[in-house]
């Protein structure tokens, strides 16, 4: 299996190579050169394995320069007992008739990140060894909220890396950002700056290509890498999950091996729903992708119109991880769906750096139609979701995953397409509690702070205090910095002692 550039195809590197180096020359994102075929024969054999054995049946066909000691200590060490909540690890929950909820957040940071980000250092460890022996790989993250605390805590205290977040100042909840600002570990590092997470997310990419901050880099004898999802490792553990949730829908006979299902997303930057894509190429009964977004419709607009336009409003969401106006794996799907056409994808990017609007052909969103739908909640409607679901079913979802069930009713409501469904559930409801408590007391929070919300949350409804998020309560703050966009380079240097 090799791996090639969405802006430049005579590139050619291996998974190991992909991982290590995050991101391509010349800005574009690695994806496979062709994608491993499942039978329904295969799928089926996966239905009695644990979740670990499906990771390693789905990631050896993409990892092949990896041993099969190298696969078998990166799984098993990323989706240890002692890190999940669940022993199912993405345990399948079925709320009403065809609703499924896929529960992606029992890891130690409550969040869905914590699918690939708990496996992503393991592979990059070993990648590194095999292209970057010696090196210190400096991971630099932009954060909306999840990534930052999972990739932390995936990292922290791995030898041979450091980690550098940026979040936007104003733009995570309380509990995001004390989990980032608390983070124990010696080789990381968290700043805020001034701006959005865009403003963090473009920052980054035009740091990784500076070919002078490389060079000083270089003379330290290090190498950026990335654990955002533009890096493959991040993207490649997350197609585990869709096939791990088909077998056991299949276990929990909501299915037959063979059956069409819906995959229904809450997404921001587009590496979620681009996973279940992934899975669907492969070979997995996926029908329709349905991707959700909230206030920041910029997705929705763009699969809707063929145009993608970033030059709008943008809102500060009670669902901030996906408050993104720049939607980094929208690129890799445009390449796959242009025919792998990496000119069309790079004048695409091009107009898109340069004017922030592009359009796509007839034919070419005609195409991505065929496969994908799209919706949008605004925060009325997130915060009925929240209550309704409750009160109706006794399931409590946070803001994000309320996005995609309201996204799913209105898809239904329209399209009477009720197929067997799953809808991602991404983060804890615990890790938005103000949010999420406001929407069940039908608007009327009580001013009380973020621990004692979360207190008066589980008084409400009974659910379950992730322990991760009650251990917060005592821990000291370590980090305070914030920056303005414009001088975050010179912050990479700072927080790396150079």
């Amino acid at each position: 299996m090799f791996y090639t550039s969405t802006r430049d195809k005579s590139i050619k590197v291996t998974a190991s190579q992909a991982i290590a180096q995050g991101i391509s020359e010349e800005g574009g994102l690695f994806v496979p050169c062709e994608l491993p075929q499942f039978s329904m024969d295969k799928i089926s054999s996966m239905v009695s394995m644990s979740y670990i054995d499906r990771a390693k049946t789905v990631l050896k066909e993409f990892l092949t320069d990896f041993t099969e000691e190298e696969l078998n200590y990166c799984v098993e060490g990323a989706y240890s007992a002692e890190k999940f909540s669940s022993p199912s690890i993405a345990p399948t929950v079925n709320i009403s008739g065809n609703k499924n909820i896929l529960e992606l957040w029992h890891g130690p940071t409550c969040a869905f990140k914590d699918m690939a980000l708990q496996l992503l250092p393991y592979l990059m460890t070993v990648s590194a060894k095999k292209t970057a022996e010696g090196k210190t790989i400096v991971i630099l993250v932009a954060t909306s909220g999840d990534t930052g605390k999972a990739a932390l805590e995936g990292f922290k205290d791995v030898d041979d890396t450091k980690i550098l977040v940026f979040y936007p100042v104003d733009g995570v909840s309380p509990m995001q950002k004390l989990q980032m600002t608390t983070q124990e570990g010696n080789n990381v590092a968290v700043c805020a700056i001034n701006g959005n997470f865009d403003d963090a997310q473009s920052a980054v990419k035009k740091i990784f290509t500076d070919a002078d901050i490389k060079a000083q880099l270089a003379e330290k004898n290090m190498m950026f890498s990335s654990a955002n999802s533009i890096n493959w490792g991040r993207l490649v553990p997350q197609i585990v999950y869709y096939f791990s949730t088909y077998c056991d829908m299949i276990s929990m006979n909501n299915i037959k091996a063979g059956d069409e299902i819906n995959v229904v997303v809450p997404t921001g930057n587009f590496g979620n729903i681009l996973a279940g894509y992934y899975a669907k190429k492969m070979g997995l009964p996926i029908k329709t992708l349905v991707c959700a977004s909230n206030s920041n419709n910029v997705l929705t607009d763009f699969l809707k119109t063929g145009t993608y336009d970033k030059n709008r409003s943008f809102y500060t969401t009670t669902s901030p991880s996906m408050d993104i106006l720049i939607s980094s794996n929208l690129e890799r799907l445009l390449y796959h769906m242009s025919g792998e056409n990496d000119k069309v994808v790079a004048d695409l990017m091009k107009q898109l750096a340069e004017s922030g609007k592009y359009t796509v052909s007839d034919m070419l969103i005609k195409d991505i139609q065929a496969t994908f739908n799209a919706g949008f909640a605004s925060e009325e409607e997130v915060n009925d979701t929240i209550k309704n679901h409750f009160d109706k079913y006794n399931y409590l979802c946070d803001t994000h995953t309320a996005v995609a069930v309201k996204v799913y009713d209105n898809y239904v409501a329209e399209t009477n397409d009720d197929i067997p469904t799953v809808i991602d559930s991404t983060a804890s409801p615990y890790k938005f509690s103000k949010s999420v408590l406001s929407a069940v007391l039908g608007g009327n929070s009580p001013e009380l702070d973020e621990f004692n919300m979360v207190d008066k949350l589980n008084e409400v409804t009974g659910a379950d205090v992730p322990a991760p998020l009650a251990n917060l309560k005592d821990k000291k703050v370590r980090f305070s910095n914030v920056c303005d966009k414009e001088n975050m380079s010179e912050m990479v240097f700072k927080l790396l002692n150079l």
